[in-house]
């Protein structure tokens, strides 16, 4: 995994050939049934994407959002910047996640939200999205549910950087990744691939970019994983799960024990 900027040549960059418009139904029908009319609604509502640069600015701080998010290709990211220079990642949205802000209870950004790799994105105005809801109750309560699963990923983030080692933050954030990617089928259980650099794995991680090459290099020695261009090849799953002390029941929709409706 090299430190060159992810907004480098096409080979470099996260697969743009297909337009994406099926990701958002794939990550939100892995939480709730979509029928056919909730499938054609949001391929829809993702027709007009655009394509970014990485390092691309999608919201800014201190920007009232107008509209919903949806990253179709690539990686995204949420990010705070600090006045010397400094940046911690917060969270990644991969193809299939939205970014939708409470539209009811309108407020400027406090992070922004930013393109790590060259990315296709979607823009879904307001009015357009609370007509989504509003029209689909199946896709509502399957954006809730993504909701809640964003709150337990950044519990999770928050765990690893208070008291996970570098080498079980490096395995949990892989094991995580293979997760989230296998659900909208962009990992094939033995990897996946991921255009990052050392730099944006420091920031996520809250390590310097020298500590991570050097426990990336023990996790190769080690055969946990091996890293083959922006490929991350993952050879022994169940010992890196291990380290990571790993459980995906965080990434998936909670078992209903009552009735759901739309006052749930």
């Amino acid at each position: 995994m090299s430190d060159a900027s992810p907004g480098d040549p096409p080979s470099h960059r996260f697969a743009l050939d297909a337009d994406g418009t099926e990701m958002l139904a794939r990550k939100l029908g892995g939480f709730v049934g979509l029928d056919a009319a909730d499938r054609a609604a949001l391929e829809r509502i993702c027709t007009r994407a655009r394509r970014f640069a990485g390092q691309t600015d999608l919201l800014r701080q201190g920007e009232v959002p107008d509209a919903a998010i949806v990253v179709l290709r690539g990686f995204v990211c949420r990010a705070r910047h600090r006045p010397n220079g400094s940046c911690q990642i917060l969270a990644y949205l991969l193809p299939g996640d939205i970014c939708d802000p409470d539209f009811a209870v309108p407020r400027p950004m406090d992070h922004v939200l930013a393109t790590l790799t060259a990315s296709l994105v979607a823009r879904v105005p307001r009015e357009a999205f609370l007509s989504l809801i509003d029209r689909h109750p199946n896709v509502a309560r399957a954006l809730r549910i993504a909701r809640v699963v964003d709150e337990a990923v950044a519990r999770e983030w928050l765990v690893s950087i208070g008291r996970r080692s570098a080498r079980e933050r490096l395995a949990h954030l892989f094991c995580e990744l293979a997760e989230r990617l296998g659900a909208v089928g962009l990992s094939d259980g033995d990897g996946y691939e991921l255009p990052l650099t050392q730099v944006a794995l420091s920031d996520t991680l809250a390590l310097t970019s020298v500590h991570v090459n050097r426990t990336l290099r023990e996790m190769r020695r080690e055969g946990l994983i091996e890293l083959r261009g922006r490929r991350l090849e993952i050879l022994d799953a169940e010992r890196l799960k291990g380290i990571a002390e790993f459980d995906a029941a965080y990434l998936r929709a909670p078992e209903p024990t009552v009735r759901w409706d739309e006052g749930g």
